[in-house]
């Protein structure tokens, strides 16, 4: 790993910083994990991805939709791509519709919050750093073969939103598409966005609105989350904490998705 990326990395929670070393394999040579500065805690790093995530805190919605994901990593484009379609304009499009809210300038730090496969880094500009953080190792391993393919780098993360692994005010962007109408704490995860952005950062948060999940309730599943949840999908305008600057909320894609933006100040 880059040492530049170990430096915005903490441990999950507790917020500890963490370094490089060392430490024998089972084949008797040696590996990088990230250790705690203070406590000596270790985490793994597989096939370049710090995993920092404590599975034992992923519980409820979170854990429910991480075994989702993991299952419908290898279709996930393919689906976007066809909804893409359908909803007129294809996907370039669609999620130019949420990607020209982003303010990119050479040399930021990008952080997509549930970047999933990162097919949005497909229409972003190669001037900045990005990072990409998610709670799916299916995913992540997507995202990881469609960088390789577009020749693009992006730092990637196992973590879980509601305790973002990375240290204060290290983004100058944050960006979280699909996802957190299913996270089990909104509030929270919206708060660790900020936290981790710089002052003066815009955040850009985009999911399903009511319209679309509608259109997909003759699925029992779908049909049951909109009864008991149904305040979900709409733009959490009210979780956001006071003193946010340039609060906004629009719907697109034909009102099947909203997009919230604020600035931190």
């Amino acid at each position: 790993m880059k040492p530049e990326t170990v430096s915005l990395l903490w441990t999950p929670g507790t917020h500890e910083p963490l370094r490089l070393a060392l430490v024998p394999a089972s084949d008797g040579s040696e590996q990088e994990v990230l250790v705690g500065v203070h406590t000596g805690e270790k985490f793994s790093i597989r096939d370049g991805i710090p995993l920092l995530l404590d599975e034992l805190k992923v519980s409820g919605f979170n854990q429910q939709y991480q075994g989702i994901y993991n299952r419908v990593a290898g279709l996930y484009d393919a689906g976007i791509r066809l909804a893409a379609t359908l909803a007129g304009g294809g996907e370039e499009r669609f999620r130019g519709e949420y990607l020209r809210e982003l303010e990119v300038q050479y040399g930021d730090r990008v952080l997509e919050v549930s970047i999933g496969t990162g097919a949005n880094l497909h229409y972003l500009p190669v001037k900045a750093a990005y990072f990409g953080l998610d709670i799916s190792w299916g995913m992540l391993k997507r995202c990881q073969r469609n960088l390789k393919r577009w020749q693009l780098e992006a730092e990637l993360i196992l973590g879980n939103s509601e305790e973002l692994p990375l240290c204060d005010e290290a983004f100058d962007t944050v960006l979280h598409v699909g996802g957190i109408n299913a996270f089990n704490d909104r509030a929270k995860a919206i708060c660790e966005m900020i936290r981790v952005a710089k002052s003066g950062a815009k955040i850009v948060i985009v999911d399903e609105t009511a319209k679309m999940m509608q259109s997909l309730d003759w699925a029992p599943s779908v049909r049951k989350w909109l009864q008991e949840h149904g305040e979900r999908f709409e733009a959490p305008v009210g979780l956001v904490p006071e003193g946010m600057k340039d609060v906004h909320a629009r719907d697109f894609a034909k009102g099947n998705l909203y997009c919230l933006t604020f600035r931190k100040p």
